[in-house]
C-alpha cells in the first residue's frame, strides 16, 4: 500500500487497559459513538460498564483471566498478536488463520512506580509497582504505529477524540507517529525511574546512576548570543531528588531567553533565603541589589537603590504577590523581567504599558526540599546539591577584640545569605535589611572589595561586609577599612589569617569566621 493511501488509518477496534483511568470514560464514549468495538481488561471494563459504556472483556481473547494476582493479564498472543500484526496481505491472512482480532488503537498507562517511590521512599515492596504488561502493550503498539494508534497519556484523549470525530474515525500518520514517540519516551522514563529506584535502595548515594531528561516545549529565542541556538530540557526521572523543572507561567511579554532563565533562577534562589518580604535585582546571573522589608514595596525600594547603573535591563524577583502600590518602586527603571508568586489584577494594566517587560508567575524554591544544580564541562553534565546550608549563630566565631552590635550581627547574617548567590570572587556590603554594594566575578578578592565599595560610595561607611571565601591577603580588608566598613564575616582558613585579623584589629573592624565557604562560579 502506498504512503498516500496509508496516511490515515480507521480505528475499528480498540483495547483499553490504563492504570490511570482519568478521562477514559469520555474518550471511550467517543470511540463507541464512532462505531469502534471496545475491549478492556478486568478493572478497566468494570469502570466503563459502570459508566454505561459497552465494552467486551479481554479475557475472551486469552482465556486465562488474571494470573499471579494480576501479573499476567495481557501478556498473551491473543492480545499481542492483534496489536503487533502488520496489516499487509500476509499479515491479515495470518491473523485470520490464527483466529486473532486486530487492534487499531491501544490506550494504556502504567502502575505508578514513580509516585509510589516518591510517597514511600523506604518502601520494600517497590517491585510490586513495576508494570510489565502495560509497558509491553505500549511498546508493541508503538512499534506497529504504521497501523496502530497508541495513547499513553490521558491528557491526549481530548485531542485524539477530536481528530477521530473530525475524520470519520481515522487517525493521521503524523499523529500515530507522534503518539508512538511519546509512548517510547514514556517507557524510557519509566524504565529509568525503576532502575534508579532499585539501584538506590539502601545505597545511601543521593546521585542516581541514570537521569532521564526530555526536551520541553518551551522555546528559547536563542542562547547567550543570537547566533547560538538553545533549548531547555527537564529531568523526568528519577523523581523526588530535586531535579524536577520548576513550574512557571509567562503572564506577559515575548518568549524567555537563555539568559532570562539564568537570571530568573538566581533571583528566585536569592529571595527564597528570606522569610520576610524580599526583592532581588539580578544582572548576568548575579545579584546587584537585594533587600528585605516590612512590605514588598519597601524591599523593592531597597534592592533597586543598591546599584543605579547595573540595574539597567535587570531581572527582578520578589517572594510575595505583587500588589497595586509595588510597581511604583520601579518608576524610571528599565526592567527586562519581573517575577512574583502572583500579580494583583490592578498591576497588570500599568505594567502592560511597558512593551518590553516580561512578567513571570512563579514561586521561589522551597528550601526544605532537595534541589540539584547542573552545569556542563568537557562534554559532561556536572550535578551538585544546591547550597542550602544555613549559618547558625554558634558558627560565627569572633576573631577580633572588636564585637559587632546586635544590629550589625543581624546584617552580617543577611549579607552572608546574599553573598552565596553572587559570582565568585564575591563581596557584599550591607546596611540593615539591604545591600549597598556588591562586587562579584572578579579574579582577585581585593578587586571585588574595591568594586563593592565603589558601588556603595558614601553608603559603605558604617556598613558590614560578607566575603564568600577567605581573604588570601590583608589588602581586601584594608580596602574595606578605608571605605568605612564596621564588621566582616568570612570563612577564614587562609595561610595569612593572622595578618588579615591583625589588620582588622588595627582598623577597629569586628571580624567573624564561619568556617565554611560559599563559592558560586
Amino acid at each position: 500500500m502506498g504512503s498516500d493511501e496509508g496516511a490515515k488509518r480507521r480505528v475499528e477496534r480498540a483495547l483499553l487497559s490504563p492504570y490511570d483511568k482519568s478521562g477514559l470514560a469520555g474518550f471511550a464514549r467517543v470511540l463507541s459513538g464512532l462505531g469502534v468495538e471496545l475491549w478492556a481488561t478486568g478493572g478497566t471494563r468494570t469502570a466503563l460498564l459502570e459508566g454505561q459504556v459497552p465494552v467486551r472483556p479481554a479475557e475472551e481473547l486469552t482465556g486465562i483471566g488474571s494470573w499471579f494476582d494480576g501479573r499476567v493479564k495481557t501478556l498473551h498472543p491473543g492480545i499481542l498478536g492483534g496489536v503487533l500484526a502488520p496489516r499487509t496481505e500476509a499479515g491479515l491472512r495470518e491473523l485470520a488463520e490464527r483466529k486473532l482480532l486486530a487492534f487499531d488503537l491501544v490506550a494504556v498507562n502504567f502502575y505508578p512506580f514513580e509516585r509510589h517511590l516518591a510517597e514511600h521512599p523506604d518502601a520494600r515492596d517497590r517491585e510490586e509497582y513495576i508494570d510489565i504488561g502495560g509497558v509491553t502493550l505500549a511498546r508493541a503498539a508503538a512499534k506497529n504505529h504504521e497501523w496502530v494508534t497508541v495513547v499513553t497519556d490521558p491528557a491526549e484523549y481530548v485531542s485524539l477524540a477530536d481528530e477521530l470525530a473530525a475524520n470519520a474515525g481515522c487517525v493521521s500518520a503524523a499523529t500515530r507517529r507522534r503518539l508512538a514517540v511519546r509512548a517510547f519516551e514514556r517507557c524510557t522514563e519509566y524504565d529509568g525511574a525503576i532502575a534508579s529506584g532499585l539501584e538506590s535502595e539502601g545505597r545511601g548515594d543521593p546521585f542516581p546512576r541514570t537521569v532521564v531528561v526530555r526536551r520541553e516545549p518551551l522555546r528559547l529565542r536563542y542562547g547567550e548570543n543570537p547566533h547560538q541556538r538553545a533549548a531547555t530540557y527537564g529531568a523526568v526521572s528519577p523523581a523526588g531528588v530535586g531535579l524536577e523543572p520548576a513550574p512557571f507561567a509567562l503572564v506577559k511579554g515575548e518568549s524567555l531567553s537563555f539568559t532570562n532563565l539564568l537570571d530568573l533562577d538566581t533571583a528566585l534562589a536569592t529571595v527564597a533565603e528570606f522569610a520576610r518580604p524580599a526583592a532581588a535585582v539580578v544582572k548576568h546571573a548575579t545579584p546587584c541589589g537585594v533587600a528585605v522589608g516590612a512590605t514588598v514595596r519597601e524591599a523593592l525600594d531597597g534592592a533597586i537603590a543598591t546599584d543605579p547603573v547595573a540595574r539597567y535591563g535587570c531581572a527582578i524577583a520578589v517572594n510575595r504577590p505583587l500588589g497595586p502600590d509595588d510597581p511604583a518602586a520601579m518608576k524610571g527603571v528599565f526592567v527586562d523581567l519581573l517575577a512574583a508568586p502572583e500579580f494583583d489584577p490592578a498591576v497588570l494594566e500599568p505594567l502592560g504599558r511597558r512593551p518590553k517587560l516580561k512578567l513571570v508567575r512563579t514561586e521561589p524554591p522551597a528550601l526544605d526540599r532537595p534541589r540539584w544544580e547542573a552545569k556542563s564541562a568537557l562534554g559532561r553534565l556536572l550535578f551538585q546539591e544546591a547550597d542550602r546550608r544555613e549559618l547558625r549563630p554558634s558558627e560565627l566565631r569572633r576573631v577580633t577584640s572588636h564585637e559587632a552590635t546586635p544590629e550589625e550581627r543581624t546584617t552580617l547574617e543577611f549579607a552572608w545569605k546574599v553573598v552565596r548567590h553572587a559570582k565568585s570572587n564575591a563581596i557584599v556590603l550591607a546596611a540593615p535589611g539591604r545591600t549597598v554594594g556588591i562586587g562579584g566575578g572578579q579574579p582577585t578578592r581585593v578587586k571585588a572589595v574595591e568594586l563593592a565599595c565603589e558601588v556603595a560610595g558614601d553608603r559603605a561607611r558604617g556598613s558590614v561586609l560578607a566575603s564568600d571565601a577567605f581573604f588570601p591577603f590583608p589588602d581586601g580588608v584594608e580596602a574595606a577599612a578605608r571605605a568605612g566598613v564596621r564588621a566582616v564575616v568570612q570563612p577564614g582558613g587562609s595561610l595569612r589569617d593572622a595578618e588579615v585579623v591583625a589588620l582588622a584589629e588595627r582598623s577597629g573592624i569586628a571580624m567573624y569566621f564561619t568556617g565554611w565557604r560559599v563559592f558560586r562560579h
